[in-house]
């Protein structure tokens, strides 16, 4: 089974062009032997061609989508993932109250990981349960732990705007930690976000530029480091009294002004995050 989830405009600059970038991600998948599935997710227009490509050259490709029912293939319906042939579709899986798996970015990967698994023979009542045991990624939307009414969050795999996008559609009162080696086309993005922040915390290089762009939108604090964008946020978040409050580190940049990489930002969080006097580890489920 091979597996493509999506295209977006990163790593660029390693590949030259987002054609070059399309072009070696749907090589790797059109290797899969005759005999095989190619799963392939059709909600952006890269994919959806490469599918159809890889179709007529006379693999078995299961299509995925998060955004629309399908007549054959593998979507998202509300909370359910969905599997459909011939125009006929039968719940699949729930996705609902697994934390590990919040989010459209995650309901995608969950309804890829179903279609791979239906490829090589499971049925659905093994997809459930491992979707109910997925503890979830480090750096990915991770919960480190909650204090009161505040939840702490590592997201530091978050290199740009789209996947930050992801992180804050899935909450309303964010304390939001960002910045490091800003991306072209910065958090410009993000703005229909804005009004879920209730503060940001602008650490490393791009804290200037996202400072420009947050002035008059959101309350913001170019702190520098992570260290006391985590003291700070907690303090805020704890003071607000919000029943929801969300400290979030989604930078929405890459590390390599302040870290070797998003693994030691994510794990520098997580420490400082669980030296929080009586903080409670994250509810599972």
């Amino acid at each position: 089974v091979g597996v493509w989830i999506n295209l977006s405009e990163d790593h660029i600059d390693r590949h030259g062009t987002i054609s070059n970038y399309a072009a070696d991600k749907e090589r790797l998948v059109a290797g899969v032997p005759n005999s095989g599935t190619v799963v392939i997710g059709v909600d952006d227009e890269w994919c959806k061609a490469a599918a159809d490509r890889i179709e007529a050259a006379g693999k078995q490709v299961v299509r995925i989508s998060v955004r629309q029912p399908l007549d054959n293939g593998v979507y998202i319906d509300g909370e359910q993932i969905m599997e459909a042939a011939g125009g006929k579709a039968h719940g699949l899986a729930l996705l609902s109250k697994i934390n590990s798996l919040r989010g459209i970015h995650n309901a995608q990967n969950a309804a890829c990981a179903a279609a791979a698994a239906l490829a090589i023979g499971l049925d659905g009542r093994a997809i459930q349960r491992g979707l109910w045991s997925f503890p979830g990624l480090p750096h990915r939307m991770e919960e480190v732990g909650r204090k009161g009414n505040v939840l702490f969050v590592n997201d530091s795999k978050a290199t740009n705007a789209d996947s930050t996008a992801q992180a804050l559609a899935c909450f309303h009162d964010v304390f939001w930690i960002l910045g490091g080696k800003p991306k072209t086309g910065g958090i410009t993005s993000l703005t229909h976000f804005f009004p879920r922040i209730r503060k940001a915390y602008l650490i490393g290089e791009a804290a200037p530029q996202f400072a420009t762009t947050l002035a008059g939108n959101v309350e913001h604090e170019i702190v520098g480091t992570l260290d006391r964008a985590v003291a700070s946020a907690a303090a805020d978040a704890e003071a607000s009294g919000l029943g929801d409050a969300v400290v979030l580190l989604s930078p929405a940049c890459a590390s390599f002004d302040q870290y070797a990489n998003f693994e030691v930002r994510g794990d520098t969080f997580r420490t400082l995050v669980k030296a929080i006097p009586d903080l409670q580890p994250p509810q599972t489920g």
